[in-house]
C-alpha cells in the first residue's frame, strides 16, 4: 500500500515536470479553472542600501500592478519609506495608494480608503445646555475646592 501511494506521488511529480508550459492569455481571455496565468515582469529595478541606508525599488508587472518606494535611515534609528502602489480594478479603473512609513507607522492615502461618516444629525439644544451646565459645575467645584468622589 505504501509503495502504491509513493509510486502515485512520483507519477504526479513527473507528469507536472513534463507538462508543456501554458500559453499566455490575452487580457480578455480567462484561464481555465485550476490554471494560473503567467504574468510577465516589465520592470524590476532595485537600489540596494547605500552607506547612509537609502534604498529604492521600482516594479511593474504586465497585469498593471505597479509598486515604487524609496527609503532611508530614520531619525530615531528606524527606516523611513515613501511610495506608491497601484493595480487595476475589475471596472477598468486604477486603484492607487500613496504611503509614508516612519516612526509614526504606516500612513496610507487613497480615495479607496474608508472615511468616517459625518455626524448624522445636529446636537439638540438641550444636550448642549447640559454639557455647558456640567462644565460650569466642574469649574465651581474646582474653585470651591470640592473633590469629586
Amino acid at each position: 500500500m505504501k509503495v502504491t501511494v509513493l509510486l502515485a506521488m512520483v507519477c504526479v511529480v513527473l507528469a507536472e515536470d513534463t507538462a508543456e508550459p501554458q500559453p499566455r492569455l490575452s487580457k480578455q481571455e480567462k484561464p481555465a479553472v485550476g490554471i494560473k496565468p503567467v504574468v510577465g515582469i516589465l520592470r524590476n529595478l532595485q537600489h540596494n542600501p547605500d552607506n547612509d541606508g537609502s534604498h529604492s525599488s521600482d516594479f511593474e508587472a504586465e497585469n498593471g500592478i505597479k509598486f515604487q518606494f524609496s527609503g532611508s535611515q530614520g531619525t530615531s534609528g528606524g527606516a523611513t519609506m515613501v511610495g506608491v502602489y497601484s493595480y487595476p480594478l475589475q471596472d477598468g479603473s486604477i486603484a492607487e495608494v500613496t504611503f509614508v512609513a516612519d516612526e509614526n507607522g504606516y500612513q496610507p492615502q487613497s480615495d479607496l480608503l474608508p472615511v468616517a461618516p459625518a455626524f448624522p444629525h445636529p446636537i439638540p439644544e438641550f444636550v448642549l445646555k447640559q454639557i455647558a451646565f456640567a462644565e460650569e459645575e466642574r469649574k465651581r467645584q474646582e474653585r470651591d475646592g470640592v473633590r469629586d468622589e
